[in-house]
């Protein structure tokens, strides 16, 4: 059986951010008192969002790591695209509690998304045959 151990850690890696996601969207709940959905505070819509955005691109990006690593192996960049992802991630929740356009947010996502349109075309280059 093979193992993937840079697909692995980053996975857990990210169930750490989902927790930590979890964490800030229940203290702002806990400390305002709101029950269900965003209770129409600005924090919790944006803590609530972040998640989400968390959620709704890290499977692709796990997907698309474990294709290329079980394809070519472990090596150093991906080690370094799995990390950024996670990194692009976090900045990008802790951007989304500020107002207008910032740093945190902007860097996130661009360490975010480059990794997932990285591994795409890299997939569709190995899937290709012109790697061989």
């Amino acid at each position: 059986m093979q193992t993937l151990p840079i697909t692995l850690t980053i996975t857990a890696a990210a169930a750490f951010v989902h927790i930590w996601h979890l964490y800030r969207c229940g203290s702002v709940r806990m400390k305002k008192k709101i029950m269900h959905g965003d209770g129409g505070d600005v924090l919790m819509e944006r803590r609530m969002r972040a998640h989400s955005n968390f959620i709704e691109n890290t499977p692709l990006f796990l997907m698309l790591l474990a294709a290329v690593e079980y394809t070519v192996g472990g090596s150093t960049w991906l080690w370094a695209v799995g990390y950024a992802f996670i990194v692009g991630r976090m900045l990008h929740s802790i951007g989304m509690d500020k107002d207008g356009e910032n740093l945190p947010r902007m860097i996130g996502t661009l360490l975010a998304g480059l990794p997932i349109l990285g591994l795409a075309v890299y997939a569709l280059y190995l899937a290709s045959g012109l790697a061989t």
